[in-house]
């Protein structure tokens, strides 16, 4: 589907540029939350944020926006967004890019959307508050934006509660909230997560079409391999807290370099009809708290390639392409060129 809007050296020239960005848990038992996180996204582009739950690809994204949690510290690490380090910068200066220029879209817009203002209210106030538009403009515009969403009888819906709306219906109310600002970065947290499969084709399809009037770039947030397949153009894989491979889409899905990824790719089935196929198999274990992470490779408990070095010492960054790394002692690469 977004074959044609692919970016072309895309990784050349990010609009946002996350490097060495570190989370730690404060407290009694400090605990890392994320470790040397980098990842970078293009005008154009759709990186995909992918691993487990708890991984840390939610946490990444809040904490590049300053909405890290209170019990949570930066410790290093620059998020670069037109010229302003936004790690550096004043509460002040991130208010005025948090919605306007770097918008969210939630997991759970029921939640997310304020149970007491009507729909048309909501996105009235988002537009005055981004573009200082007069009310009667932004209400014109709140039309404008609900039928561009795809939502029937905008004009009806605009006095609607969230609660009088179906899931399908309050995301699209969301994607049009973070489009009130005109956004370059569009960063999509599970948008898809607890809608029926016809209602998630149609979501991705929007924000596809959404992307590509706009030309700006997005993170997807996701677990589902699937959607990521269809709709990203980058990859960045997570495990506890770090980027351990980071790929195009394609190459990633055909050629994983990281054993995590492998397993990830293995326990998704190749169709649904197939949940039982052979080719599917889990990952062994499960995935440690930040409280008691494996020294060395955090993988390396899980992981049937793991020798002495991946429990003591850090693996390294193995290239594979300009921009392509994985994070391991023994990249699966190595196998294929033997």
């Amino acid at each position: 589907m977004l074959d044609a809007m692919r970016p072309v050296g895309a990784a050349q020239d990010p609009l946002l540029d996350v490097r060495g960005l570190c989370l730690t848990l404060t407290g009694a038992a400090p605990a890392p939350v994320l470790d040397d996180v980098s990842f970078c996204v293009a005008r154009g582009e759709v990186l995909a944020l992918v691993g487990e739950s708890g991984c840390g690809k939610t946490v990444a994204c809040l904490t590049l926006l300053g909405l890290q949690q209170a019990s949570m510290r930066i410790t290093a690490g620059r998020v670069a967004y037109a010229g302003t380090d936004l790690v550096a910068a004043h509460e002040r200066q991130l208010q005025a890019i948090r919605g306007r220029r770097i918008a969210m879209i939630f997991q759970d817009p029921g939640s997310a959307l304020n149970p007491v203002h009507r729909v048309g209210e909501t996105l009235v106030r988002l537009l005055i508050r981004h573009r200082n538009l007069t009310r009667p403009d932004a209400t014109t515009e709140a039309l404008r934006l609900l039928d561009r969403v795809g939502i029937p009888r905008p004009a009806s819906r605009m006095s609607a509660y969230p609660h009088e709306l179906s899931g399908g219906m309050n995301q699209r109310v969301m994607i049009a909230a973070a489009l009130t600002g005109q956004p370059d970065v569009l960063i999509a947290d599970e948008p898809t997560t607890a809608l029926d499969v016809t209602t998630q084709a149609q979501i991705l399809h929007l924000l596809a079409e959404v992307q590509r009037d706009t030309g700006m770039g997005m993170i997807l947030i996701s677990h589902d391999l699937a959607v990521v397949a269809r709709i990203a153009h980058r990859v960045a894989v997570m495990y506890c807290g770090r980027v351990v491979e980071t790929a195009r889409s394609g190459d990633l899905f055909a050629r994983p370099q990281h054993p995590y990824t492998a397993g990830l790719i293995h326990s998704m089935p190749p169709h649904p009809a197939a949940l039982h196929a052979a080719s599917m198999r889990a990952i062994p274990g499960m995935v440690a708290p930040i409280s008691d992470l494996p020294t060395g490779c955090h993988f390396h408990p899980r992981c049937d390639r793991a020798t002495g070095i991946c429990m003591t010492t850090r693996p390294p960054r193995a290239m594979d392409a300009p921009g392509d790394f994985a994070l391991c002692h023994h990249p699966l690469t190595r196998d294929r060129a033997a």
